[in-house]
């Protein structure tokens, strides 16, 4: 199974979403697709799943025309899409999602989905179980086993490591190299560079709707590949200003937040940080907090980027002039890229709205930050905008209190960390006597 597109154009309005890309992927090969939000990447991939229809382009699969005309076409193919927010019925047993839309005879159903999943090596996953009682990972599997059992030959990873642990990282990489030994073609889009590298054979790199440059992973390091994804040299990715800790504004679980510092939580998924978050969100008038989940309790998807920036400070403003005149400030001051403030935000990248996120508590002045996952699922570029505007916290007085799975961001980023383990939050210490394995260590109760 061999893709290619070639000349892929797409434009909404007056918006060039995508340029003229080129892409191709072979049978038993892993491409690695990268670039910022808002690059095209998305646009590029609804319209291989058959989601949107190209202004223009030229698409071969297995050496045949392909062009289809909606998501059902581009399965019957042989190409499956698995988003970075998974879409199973949470109600529905692990069969009748495996079977959702292109349901077999009943009695074939079970036995077929039992040898997907097999294929997959979980037959550790009952296909009678109900898919809302299984974990992030287990779900995951779930849907990669739709894809295989209706005969998926090109498969598309959407962030897929975003919501794992480690030891969970491993088994989807494991699975992956089985797939692409099984001749499945398999394109990989992550913001991870460190996992583009370890589980990519080529890597494709978009910038503003064009494809900006590409080849064997292995003749390019992680900085090669940022400077092609941002068109400049990120030379430091973790800015720290000179910080002098004031007054504790906050103590919980034995730890003291005080203003002008950043302190991090580590764990693992599932070890209680983002509870202890929400646990103080309210105790403080002045406290704002951005969750880990943008879509569905972070933004509200339907209402315009001013709607978003100003709802936690309504009470301030007289004018709907005055909001949007507000909204656009903190437009332009975070770079989000935007048509107007008047733009729904569910049409923007999940970096740029990540972005609005963090506006809202600019708007509303608050003292405590609490920030769950601050990064996840966005660009370099923008991670870098992000953490030069928590150094600008800190450098304002503000005080920040900042959980992530990502242990570099929390060592380049934090004056002290925390680690959490099992529920129990240990001691703040200072970020120069730590290290990812130590801290890795205290995480699992090493």
């Amino acid at each position: 199974m061999h893709l290619e597109m070639r000349g892929i154009q797409k434009c909404f309005g007056a918006t060039i979403a995508l340029g003229g890309v080129d892409l191709e992927v072979k049978a038993g090969e892993v491409l690695g697709l990268v670039g910022e939000n808002g690059a095209g990447k998305s646009t590029l991939m609804k319209i291989l799943s058959g989601a949107l229809t190209p202004d223009a382009s030229t698409m071969q699969l297995a050496g045949q025309p392909y062009r289809p005309r909606h998501p059902h076409d581009a399965r019957q193919a042989g190409v499956a899409m698995i988003y970075q927010e998974l879409s199973l019925a949470p109600h529905l047993s692990v069969s009748d999602n495996i079977w959702l839309g292109c349901e077999p005879p009943r009695r074939e159903r079970r036995p077929r989905a039992v040898a997907a999943l097999a294929q997959l090596g979980h037959a550790d996953i009952s296909p009678d179980a109900r898919a809302g009682d299984l974990s992030i990972a287990q779900q995951q599997m779930v849907e990669i086993a739709r894809a295989i059992a209706i005969g998926c030959r090109v498969l598309v990873l959407d962030e897929p490591t975003s919501s794992l642990a480690r030891a969970d990282v491993e088994k989807l990489f494991a699975l992956i190299r089985r797939l692409r030994d099984q001749d499945h073609a398999i394109i990989y889009i992550s913001h991870f560079l460190e996992e583009v590298k370890e589980i990519t054979d080529r890597v494709t790199v978009l910038r503003d709707g064009l494809s900006v440059g590409g080849g064997n992973t292995r003749d390019f390091t992680p900085p090669d590949i940022i400077r092609l994804m941002v068109g400049r040299q990120v030379a430091d990715l973790y800015p720290r200003s000179a910080r002098t800790p004031g007054e504790t504004v906050l103590e919980i679980a034995g730890l003291q937040l005080r203003r002008g510092e950043v302190v991090g939580i580590a764990g693992l998924i599932g070890a209680g940080r983002t509870e202890l978050l929400r646990s103080i969100k309210t105790d403080w008038h002045r406290t704002g907090f951005v969750s880990e989940d943008r879509k569905t309790e972070g933004l509200a998807l339907n209402l315009s980027i001013t709607d978003n920036t100003t709802l936690p400070s309504l009470p301030v403003w007289i004018s709907p002039r005055r909001e949007t005149d507000r909204a656009r400030s903190w437009v332009e001051k975070l770079a989000v890229k935007c048509r107007s403030p008047h733009q729904r935000i569910g049409d923007l990248s999940g970096g740029n709205q990540q972005k609005v996120a963090i506006a809202r508590l600019f708007a509303a002045d608050v003292d405590v930050w609490l920030l769950d996952e601050p990064t996840r699922g966005i660009d370099v570029g923008s991670k870098a905008e992000i953490y030069r505007l928590i150094d600008e916290l800190a450098l304002a007085g503000k005080a920040v209190l900042m959980v992530s799975s990502y242990l570099p961001e929390l060592l380049g980023v934090c004056d002290r960390i925390a680690v959490m383990c099992r529920g129990q939050l240990g001691p703040a210490r200072p970020v120069r006597e730590r290290n990812e394995h130590e801290i890795m260590q205290e995480a699992t109760g090493g």
